[in-house]
Order: structure tokens, then C-alpha cells, then sequence
């Protein structure tokens, strides 16, 4: 479908508005003011360290600044990856579907598990381990993980736990994209934060595009043996920005305050209040999920008819009758246009 001012209601992605009035104020603001290059610019420094400050006081992390969550995953898992070692990740990880084999690009195989709701467990990864039992076959190495998943479900602190274990007791490294981390932590049951993250993955990436910025990632390196040098894989990699102030502006207005938070409790509500109508419809959902992703399973008949008003994106067919939707609420979703697609779907 076209994307333009006639197509009324947006549900089909978190990222099609451009960026929060605050974060256009500051670049307006900041626009002739020169400053260095390739994010050694004064924006990009306080940035740093105002992530840093939500990491808690005496930790050690390192920040990066790069413009997309592709660029972040292949930097990064590159950089975690020995030649000969693969990563393991749900069958439905955005790195397996949905970024043009750009790991596989690297030279690295990804193992995929299946999975109902996007998430793994311990013992998910042990049957990958197992399988993979001598030299002529890859050496499993990283764990990713996202966070919310691609079905919009989120892990506990509990189930990071187990995993941060197992992964220690196996030699194995944790690996978190946060495109959607902001919804994540925002969730009514969340029990993470920040720190917790800093404590339980060797790196993850807090994702800016999707919650209110122009672009941008923050990728996070938790230990110590990826930092050395990793400049050099952004580089590399095409990350290492000439205007880095760009992202530099933008982060620290998203983190100076709790802007970032607000964004993201601003998309969860929109998307509640979504879930709650399509539910009291007597309608189900594909997944159980709290973030701003939800899935309902709705008839054909009606889809068609909502996609004469509303743009969204057809998940997974079910049956010859019933497709599973997929809507997305973002940081600019407006009360107005939930409601009226919840009068659309009663009517």
C-alpha cells in the first residue's frame, strides 16, 4: 500500500514518523556549531555518558553510536566471532529473516531453533551444542537474543539469568539486540533494567530508530575482550560516521532525561489500549505479548475491509479463513486513531 496522508491509521511499524519535536529542537539548535569528527564530537561524549550513568556507577562498559540495528548486529557479532564459529538464534531472530543474510555475509553460520513465542531457553541451545560435536562442522560460540522479540514477547530477569549461567558454564557469550528495548523495559511485568542488561549480556544495543530518533543504535560492550579495538570493526563495517554529532545529539537528549522512557511507555499504552478492544471483540492473538507489538488473528473478510482505512502487515496465515495481523504502536501513535480503528473493528 502507498504510504501517504489518505492512508489514515499507521499499525505497520514503529519507525515510519520521523523523530520526537525535542530531539529536531536540539539538532536545530546545535546545526552550526562545529564540533569533530566521527564521534569524537562533545554530543557524542555526553551521550556516552549518560548511558553509562543508567549502567550503573562502577561498570565498566564501553558505548558505540551507529546508525542501524543491521549495522549494530553484523559490527558486533563479527567482532564476537572467531572464522570458524556460528550463532545461535531463534528461527524467527531478526538476524535469520530479516537482514539479507548479513551475518552469513561475515562468514558465519547462524543455527537457528524454533520457537512458538521468540524466545530460547538453556535447553534449546544444548541440543544445538550437542549436535555440533567436532571440527568439521561449525563451533557454536554466541547466543543472540532480542529483546522484545520479533513476536513482541520479552524474557524475564529470571530467564536472562539461566541463561548467563549456562552460557558461563559452556564457554558461550550473550549477544541482546535491543531494537525494541525501550518497549521492553516499559512492559507492566518488566523486572530488567539497564544494569541488569550491563550484568547478564557480554553486549547488547539499545535501539534508538524505533523510539523516537531520527536513526541511530547505542551499541553496549559489557566485556572487556570486545572493546579493544572495536572503532576498527565499526569502521570496517561502514559505521564510523563523519556527522557522528548526529547521533551523538539525538542520544543524549533521548538519556539526559528519561525522554527515552517516555517514548516507549507512550507506545506500550497505545498498544494496550489496542489489545484490550480487539480482546473484548472476543477476538485471539497469536501471542501473548505487552510491548507494542501485538498479533491478533482476525478474519479475512474484515481485514479487508480495515486495510481500506489502516495500514498494517499480515503476519501469518492460519487458516483459509483467519490471518494473524501484525500491529505496531510507536512513540507518536495517537489516542484518536487507536479508537477509531477499534470503532472500525466493532462496526
Amino acid at each position: 500500500m502507498e504510504f501517504n496522508e489518505e492512508n489514515k491509521g499507521f499499525f505497520i511499524n514503529d519507525y515510519s514518523e520521523g523523530a520526537h519535536t525535542e530531539i529536531l529542537k536540539r539538532l536545530q539548535e546545535t546545526n552550526e556549531q562545529a564540533q569533530e569528527g566521527y564521534g569524537e564530537d562533545l554530543h557524542t561524549k555526553q551521550a556516552k555518558e549518560e548511558i553509562k550513568r543508567l549502567l550503573g556507577e562502577n561498570h565498566s562498559s564501553e558505548v558505540h553510536l551507529v546508525s542501524g540495528g543491521t549495522q549494530a548486529n553484523l559490527t558486533t557479532l563479527g567482532a564476537m566471532l572467531r572464522p570458524f564459529e556460528s550463532v545461535i538464534a531463534p528461527e524467527s531472530a531478526h538476524i535469520a529473516v530479516h537482514e539479507t543474510g548479513a551475518i552469513e555475509a561475515t562468514g558465519h553460520k547462524i543455527n537457528t531453533i524454533p520457537t512458538e513465542d521468540g524466545k530460547i531457553t538453556p535447553a534449546d541451545i544444548l541440543e544445538v551444542l550437542e549436535e555440533h560435536e567436532d571440527e568439521h562442522m561449525v563451533l557454536p560460540r554466541v547466543i543472540y537474543i532480542s529483546n522484545t522479540t520479533e513476536v513482541g514477547t520479552c524474557y524475564t530477569k529470571k530467564e536472562l539469568q539461566e541463561l548467563r549461567a549456562f552460557a558461563d558454564e559452556q564457554g558461550l557469550k550473550i549477544y541482546l539486540d535491543g531494537a525494541r528495548i525501550g518497549s521492553a523495559l516499559m512492559t507492566k511485568s518488566n523486572d530488567l533494567t539497564l544494569k541488569d542488561l550491563a550484568a547478564l549480556t557480554d553486549a547488547f544495543y539499545i535501539g534508538g530508530t524505533k523510539n523516537g530518533a531520527l536513526l541511530g543504535e547505542a551499541i553496549v560492550l559489557n566485556s572487556p575482550e570486545l572493546q579493544k579495538n572495536f572503532r576498527y570493526a565499526i569502521k570496517q563495517r561502514g559505521g564510523l560516521m563523519a556527522k557522528g554529532r548526529i547521533l551523538g545529539i539525538q542520544f543524549t537528549t533521548l538519556f539526559e532525561g528519561d525522554l527515552f522512557f517516555q517514548l516507549a511507555g507512550h507506545g506500550n499504552e497505545m498498544a494496550d489500549r489496542l489489545r484490550e478492544g480487539i480482546r473484548e471483540e472476543g477476538y485471539k492473538f497469536l501471542a501473548e505479548t505487552e510491548s507494542n507489538q501485538l498479533f491478533p488473528i482476525l478474519p479475512e473478510r474484515l481485514i479487508e475491509e480495515l486495510e481500506k482505512k489502516y495500514v498494517f502487515y499480515r503476519w501469518k496465515k492460519i487458516d483459509n479463513h483467519h490471518t494473524a495481523l501484525r500491529l505496531v504502536t510507536s512513540w507518536a501513535t495517537k489516542k484518536e486513531k487507536v479508537d477509531a480503528f477499534l470503532e472500525d473493528l466493532k462496526a
